[in-house]
């Protein structure tokens, strides 16, 4: 077993559980290490010094033990930030959980990832400053489809490959369909014209690049349904934080 002592990392929090009386098991996405769970000692009680740099959706430059096996340790946190508007906004923080639940499943342990911690960290903040929550986590799905073992072609049809008529999806074509070709497939999603230009788009652009976008709210549910459908029929994963977004939005209707 590999332990590095006086490790620096960057990491968030991603969730925490307690353990005992006094002391918790803090889940970190780290871009150094993967992710990886901590034991923090003492962590619920009042004095405890760290507490506010531990808290869900936390992140920030930490300092610990970090061991290739079992659980590592925090020793100080170096300069630690909070997504204020997730922690405090139920909306916001649904969201925000749905997308490192899919992390969490996507990957395993301790498994370096940096890549997506960058993209992470920019989704939370677009997220916590005022952005699309949903469309933000749109584009995660839609392109985190891949570290789950499913390709699917977004950007034109998988038959011709053309790009510039009306495309839709089909589950059975392993992506779009353009409208030379529906008839192919008569169980396609009838996708609007507006929620595959949306599509398109999500799975193309970079996150770094994704500034506020407008989308009418049946275009969003749209999309939502089919990403819903994608990730329980074809990746096999069935999100409790996602059934708490549906249920959040039945509330609204």
């Amino acid at each position: 077993m590999t332990t590095i002592a006086n490790a620096n990392f960057t990491g968030m929090v991603m969730f925490e559980r307690s353990h005992r009386e006094n002391d918790l098991l803090v889940k970190f996405l780290t871009r150094e290490y993967g992710k990886r769970m901590f034991f923090i000692k003492n962590a619920k009680r009042a004095d405890f010094k760290l507490r506010s740099a531990v808290l869900p959706f936390s992140y920030g430059k930490y300092t610990g033990l970090i061991r290739s096996s079992g659980l590592s340790y925090v020793n100080a946190a170096i300069d630690v930030r909070q997504f204020e508007n997730i922690f405090q906004e139920i909306e916001l923080n649904a969201y925000a959980t749905f997308i490192i639940n899919l992390i969490d499943a996507a990957f395993e342990d301790n498994l370096k990832i940096e890549s997506w911690y960058d993209r992470i960290e920019r989704a939370l903040i677009l997220i916590d400053t005022g952005n699309d929550a949903e469309i933000v986590s749109d584009l995660i799905q839609i392109q985190l489809l891949n570290s789950f073992g499913i390709s699917i072609t977004w950007d034109r049809c998988v038959v011709c490959g053309r790009n510039d008529l009306p495309l839709d999806y089909s589950e059975s074509f392993g992506g779009m369909l353009c409208r030379n070709h529906w008839e192919k497939d008569s169980h396609r999603w009838n996708l609007s014209s507006k929620s595959s230009r949306i599509i398109r788009m999500l799975s193309m652009i970079s996150i770094f690049k994704l500034g506020q976008i407008s989308v009418s709210d049946t275009t969003k549910a749209e999309i939502w349904r089919l990403m819903d459908s994608i990730y329980k029929d074809q990746v096999g994963i069935n999100l409790k934080s996602r059934s708490f977004i549906d249920q959040m939005n039945n509330w609204k209707a």
